[in-house]
């Protein structure tokens, strides 16, 4: 399974082709703890919006707590 890399930086280097297996395997935990991250903190932002703003995003409050109910690391 492939997962996107966001990071330019990340990605140059996972690009590299003289990237030794250590480094590689590092850039990869990098980029997934970036990933894990990122989510963490938009399910923590969601579930501060008002019921207002999430009619807007297009998302009912039961919605928005399942979502912020989840692991970091889940899909």
């Amino acid at each position: 399974m492939t997962r996107a890399m966001h990071n330019p930086a990340l990605m140059l280097l996972n690009d590299s082709p003289r990237l030794p297996l250590i480094a590689a395997l590092a850039v990869r935990f990098a980029a997934t703890v970036t990933q894990w991250e990122r989510r963490r903190r938009s399910r923590v932002n969601l579930g501060k919006l008002d019921d207002r703003l999430l009619r807007d995003v297009g998302i009912t409050r039961i919605q928005s707590e399942i979502e912020t109910s989840r692991y970091f690391w889940m899909r």
